[in-house]
């Protein structure tokens, strides 16, 4: 029995290295990026938005007109990423997170449920090491496929965008947090990225950044 029990438990350590191993490499403007916000400070007094391209294509700062707004986001960054680079934002202790993550993982394979395991560990560790840091938890996006130069990868994502966005409002009912569903904010009458706020039907214009705005303002002033 015990020969099984020690067989079994080196199966699974090998499954999590091969798929450590597996996870794509991050690109050069991610290490880039990284760097720089190792060395740029997170102060008590900051409102950090942290995620992927769609949060890091925006001026939040200006948008809001609040020079105390961090942005945190980098272009295809993973729930791994984020995970990986958190020490600079934790450590800075924020006075609120505004985290949205998660529609990069999809292509790569990743189900729902280990997207959403992997944002829970992200919101724990600041529960743990920055308990007095506000969480806004945001939903997924929708994505639409209508466009010429739409994120192929993405194209047929839609129904599991909606999985991960339900697993995050039960993780948020759980642990007391706050959920944004920009979600419904964003799609047209198909479920899809409203074509009025994207160009590629993944990220957003202008307006769509509007939309964003308006959802959220309430927690951020």
């Amino acid at each position: 029995m015990k020969k099984i029990f020690i067989g079994v438990v080196a199966m699974l350590f090998c499954v999590a290295v091969n798929a450590q191993t597996q996870r794509p490499r991050a690109s050069a403007y991610h290490y880039q990026k990284a760097s720089l916000f190792e060395i740029l400070p997170i102060t008590s007094k900051d409102i950090v938005f942290l995620g992927n391209s769609i949060t890091d294509n925006c001026e939040w700062a200006e948008l809001f007109g609040n020079p105390r707004i961090k942005n945190r986001g980098i272009s295809a960054d993973k729930t791994w990423n984020v995970l990986e680079r958190l020490d600079p934002i934790v450590e800075g202790q924020p006075k609120k997170l505004f985290l949205m993550i998660g529609v990069n993982d999809l292509p790569t394979g990743e189900k729902p449920e280990m997207i959403v395991l992997r944002i829970r560990q992200i919101v724990e560790r600041f529960m743990q090491e920055s308990p007095r840091t506000r969480l806004y938890i945001q939903s997924v996006l929708p994505v639409n496929d209508n466009f010429p130069n739409f994120a192929k990868r993405h194209a047929s994502k839609g129904a599991e965008i909606l999985k991960v966005n339900e697993g995050l409002q039960t993780m948020c009912k759980e642990l007391g947090l706050t959920y944004i569903d920009l979600h419904s904010a964003m799609k047209d009458k198909e479920g899809k990225l409203d074509k009025r706020y994207t160009n590629d039907g993944l990220h957003l214009l202008g307006e769509g950044y509007l939309v964003w705005k308006a959802q959220i303002e309430p927690y951020v002033k």
